[in-house]
């Protein structure tokens, strides 16, 4: 990035695994050309020593993909920071079905001055953001638990993440744990929406303030 890079900020969103957050990235990033720096790409290699690993339940003693310990919370904050401070950054390529990191690539904001960050451990890095005056926003993105289930689970059997029945099981965890994920989230301070809601509310202060604004 040349010299003079006037910086940016970014836009979280975070949310149970299913809820839209991915769905809304992609949709502010066709409305208004925003990148998005996916957060799940960040987790740790499957075979990677101490990984947490659930505790009870018929999933015991797999990889708990969901406890924040099986993501690189370091690695995560220090892109964001980069992708602010130049408008570039070195990033990983994830496949979840393979448990591990396959390569990476180069995300480049272009002329953008807000991005998007999305993935299930979002939370885990607002406050930093909001310490470091790089955030632009963040929310929590929610719809009905049954709901989230159903687009979760057609999602991860369609992309082959994990073998059905771990995926099922899995899908049933989440459903009942999905008030706490959202009142982990507004203990940070995200704004709670739906998709729809939360892309007017954005969409609406960028109207108000111009490309350069994104209310807090």
């Amino acid at each position: 990035m040349t010299d003079g890079w006037p910086g940016a900020r970014v836009i979280v969103l975070a949310g149970p695994s299913g809820s839209g957050k991915s769905r809304l990235a992609g949709r502010l990033g066709k409305a208004f050309g925003w990148p998005t720096l996916r957060l799940d790409d960040f987790y740790r290699d499957g075979d990677e020593p101490g990984l947490p690993l659930i505790a009870d339940g018929a999933n015991a003693g797999l990889v708990d993909w969901d406890h924040p310990g099986s993501w690189n919370h370091e690695d995560a904050f220090a892109a964001l920071r980069e992708l602010c401070a130049t408008g570039s950054a070195e990033v990983p390529v994830y496949s979840i079905s393979a448990s591990r990191r396959t390569g990476t690539q180069r995300l480049d904001l272009g002329p953008a001055r807000r991005f998007c960050a999305e993935g299930i451990f979002a939370t885990e890095i607002v406050e930093e953001c909001r310490r470091a005056g790089i955030l632009a926003a963040a929310y929590c993105i929610t719809q009905h638990p049954a709901v989230t289930f159903w687009r979760r689970l057609t999602r991860d059997l369609r992309e082959h993440r994990k073998p059905p029945l771990v995926l099922v099981r899995r899908g049933l965890a989440l459903a009942r744990a999905q008030r706490q994920i959202v009142r982990r989230a507004t203990a940070v301070g995200c704004r709670v929406a739906t998709g729809d809601r939360a892309f007017a509310e954005i969409r609406d202060r960028r109207d108000q303030e111009g490309d350069h604004a994104v209310a807090r």
